[in-house]
């Protein structure tokens, strides 16, 4: 049995979709076209910030910091590979505090070798509940569409450990997906682990209204490359979500309207690319046809 369905009109499943677009993070990249964008964000908005080898975990935390100023809610992103040591971990969940930032997000990173004694982001978040962290809420990844690296079986074990530690700490927590582009692999994949007991809140990452020529070429930089070969390999799903018009974020999340509640996705994680104007003139458009 599967709860995939191809497109669902039905008002509830729309009244979910849109209580997801409405309370909507989006996902920004330390670099420095995003300052321009800023002003596109929704007043007070989830923003998650990204950590990549290509810039350090400082201009993850500068920006977290910038946002926190201008009135958003931050949520830096912690590589566990990009930690040089306990010591700089120590500091880095000090300075969170400092900036008023009681949720992160914990990621392995995508260095082919690590900088310091983390090698994966069970190792980093196991570090972190032993710390006066002061923390209220942890998310963690989860990935749909494979790993180029990592096997199904480690991925899914590492994210079962992860919602068992994060549960007896007693720390609230969830797990966003990494983009993937087959609404029914994405469904296929929760209920699976529904039905082995994974019961953490999934926020559903899907990508931004984005040109496609950048959402290839930063996404081949920013560690999506399972998706992205996903879209290589299936013509038929890039002729899809590409054309007519170009990449339509709705043909992805619609066909998911009838599972978002059943299979217990209560969060909407937009990849931006720093694309924000154009994903919020998408999400607003979305909204407004949707309520009318």
């Amino acid at each position: 049995m599967t709860f995939f369905r191809k497109r669902s009109a039905n008002p509830v499943h729309q009244a979910t979709r849109a209580n997801l677009l409405r309370s909507a993070r989006f996902e920004v990249i330390p670099l420095k076209n995003l300052e321009a964008q800023l002003e596109y964000l929704p007043e007070g908005a989830s923003v998650s910030v990204t950590a990549s080898p290509a810039k350090t975990l400082e201009d993850t935390w500068t920006l977290s910091q910038t946002l926190a100023d201008q009135g958003f809610t931050p949520v830096p992103h912690l590589a566990a590979r990009m930690v040089t040591s306990e010591k700089q971990l120590r500091q880095l969940v000090s300075q969170l505090a400092d900036i008023g930032v009681s949720e992160v997000f914990i990621v392995g990173g995508d260095a082919p070798d690590p900088f310091g004694p983390f090698l994966d982001s069970i190792q980093v978040l196991d570090s972190i509940l032993e710390l006066d962290h002061g923390l209220s809420h942890i998310g963690v990844t989860a990935y749909p569409d494979g790993h180029g690296f990592i096997s199904e079986g480690a991925l899914s074990a590492a994210l079962h450990a992860k919602q068992e530690m994060l549960a007896s700490a007693g720390v609230s927590s969830h797990a966003s997906t990494q983009m993937c582009f087959d609404p029914g692999a994405i469904s296929a994949w929760l209920q699976r682990e529904r039905e082995m007991g994974l019961t953490i809140p999934i926020h559903l990452g899907i990508p931004g209204a984005v040109d496609r020529a950048k959402l290839l070429s930063i996404g081949a930089r920013l560690g999506v490359g399972a998706s992205l070969r996903f879209l290589r390999k299936n013509r038929s799903t890039v002729t899809r979500l590409f054309s007519p018009g170009g990449y339509d974020p709705n043909k992805l999340l619609a066909p998911l309207s009838s599972v978002l509640e059943p299979l217990g996705i209560s969060g909407l994680h937009i990849f931006t690319f720093n694309q924000i104007e154009k994903t919020e003139a998408w999400r607003r458009s979305t909204l407004d046809i949707g309520d009318k």
